[in-house]
């Protein structure tokens, strides 16, 4: 087991950013697909407006995922380094902490967020019609809060301890469960809407006893202990503290998504959320395999950065953002030349095609650039530069999106709102390459301070 940590410093980067990643993109493949299908089963099953709410209640559920994040990512980036620095004991304690902060969090945002529901809701921008599907979902959803904050955070140090495969079986079982689920739910079982959130509810459960499986038994490398689970202030600090550049960046898009429903509503209707249901369905397909790419090139940048071993992290990067920059390109042409059959499988509905044909091609115009702009970001959180991560992470959500949804619908109209998702891409990708040509700069200098030390490490450009 030791083995799978050591590696990370040893083996040939191609070799192993693909050992690492391809569980993980895998996995997030399945997971979006999931996701795609999911809003097929509801857009067929309930019709465009169980689309709308279930897209209204998708700023709640990605503050869900935000705190999954904030421990999940965060105690995983500290794992890393500690693995690196052959701290073992010190990478368990760290788990342990992980554990109950989940936990802790879970219950706080399951009470808060069934308490104002409807509330939160409508500042969402759920219409009257709208409202009804979206509180059936959501409600539902929180009600397994639990078990998504156990499965999707813990899920991170699996990945983190040199296992990627086992990683993506987790992410595997939960979406094919939740994918074979929604049709008995919906269809079977005549539940609509809420059949859809049972399913994933049920899927989550059992990705959560999964993950508690593996660090209970005798498989994993590293375990949870109970003398682990009190809380430790310098351990929180530091986990929060890494962790606090995807948090920001996941509350920042549930304030984004919560703008952007209610300019739809004002611009366009009911019919414009579900468009961006669906424009989101697939955006998400497309973008979940760079953070797969991204969970297994983690690892591998932390544990190098902390051995010193500054010219692997360099060539895992780059790597990186070469492999991210090839798949967003494909769904960029796939979803140019194929907009309209893709529209058709979520919805008949002539309306919904007529203005997702032409939202689609416009929103997603950038894509070519957007993997780019992620795994860059992603870097300066795997190398424990949270304040660094943090500004590159919410520059599209916050500094450029967010102002161009509201500025430039006033000029555009609805039209304005589709540009908004390109313009906000481009300025994010140039402030990330501004910054990360400077850090690149200073991995060189680095690299060949440690050579004067450690000779043989000229040499471990593998």
């Amino acid at each position: 087991m030791k083995d799978r940590a050591a590696q990370m410093g040893e083996r040939k980067i191609p070799d192993l950013l693909l050992n690492f990643s391809y569980p993980a993109i895998i996995g997030m493949i399945v997971n979006a697909t999931y996701n795609v299908v999911d809003r097929i089963f509801i857009g067929r099953g309930v019709g465009a407006l169980g689309i709308a709410g279930a897209t209204i209640g998708f700023p709640i559920m990605i503050v869900l995922m935000a705190f999954g994040m904030l421990v999940g990512i965060g105690a995983n980036s500290l794992v890393s380094i500690r693995l690196g620095q052959k701290k073992r004991e010190e990478a368990e304690r760290i788990i342990g902490n992980a554990v109950t902060l989940l936990v802790f969090f879970a219950v706080i945002l399951t009470t808060v967020g069934l308490i104002f529901l409807k509330p939160l809701l409508l500042l969402f921008g759920a219409s009257e019609n709208i409202l009804q599907y979206a509180y059936e979902y959501v409600s539902i959803i929180l009600m397994g809060t639990i078990f998504q904050a156990i499965g999707f955070g813990m899920n991170h140090f699996i990945r983190g301890e040199g296992n990627p495969k086992r990683a993506m079986l987790t992410m595997l079982i939960g979406a094919i469960l939740n994918i074979i689920l929604d049709p008995l739910f919906i269809f079977v079982f005549k539940m609509g809407i809420r059949g859809a959130a049972i399913a994933t509810v049920i899927s989550q459960m059992v990705t959560a006893v999964w993950v508690l499986s593996y660090f209970l038994g005798k498989k994993s490398l590293l375990r949870i202990h109970l003398r682990n689970l009190r809380l430790d202030k310098r351990l929180v600090k530091n986990i929060l503290s890494i962790g606090s550049a995807p948090f920001a960046m996941q509350i920042a898009a549930s304030a984004m998504n919560a703008i952007l429903n209610n300019q739809l509503k004002s611009y366009g209707g009911d019919i414009a959320i579900s468009t961006m249901g669906v424009i989101y369905s697939i955006a998400f397909m497309i973008i979940m395999p760079v953070i797969g790419l991204n969970q297994g090139a983690q690892p591998i940048i932390g544990y190098n950065y902390g051995a010193m071993k500054y010219d692997r992290v360099k060539k895992t990067l780059l790597l990186a953002i070469l492999s991210a920059t090839i798949w967003v390109t494909l769904g960029f042409v796939v979803t140019q030349l194929f907009t309209g059959s893709i529209i058709q499988m979520f919805s008949k509905n002539e309306e919904l095609l007529e203005m997702g044909e032409r939202a689609m091609r416009i929103f997603l115009m950038m894509l070519p650039i957007v993997g780019f702009q992620i795994v860059s970001s992603s870097y300066f959180q795997a190398v424990g530069k949270p304040k660094h991560a943090m500004v590159l992470t919410l520059s599209r959500q916050v500094l450029f999106l967010i102002p161009m949804i509201i500025i430039l619908p006033r000029f555009f109209g609805l039209r304005g709102i589709w540009f908004a998702g390109p313009a906000s891409d481009l300025a994010s990708s140039l402030l990330t390459a501004t910054w990360l040509m400077i850090e690149i700069r200073h991995l060189k200098s680095k690299h060949m301070e440690a050579s004067v030390f450690e000779p043989g490490l000229i040499h471990q450009d593998k």
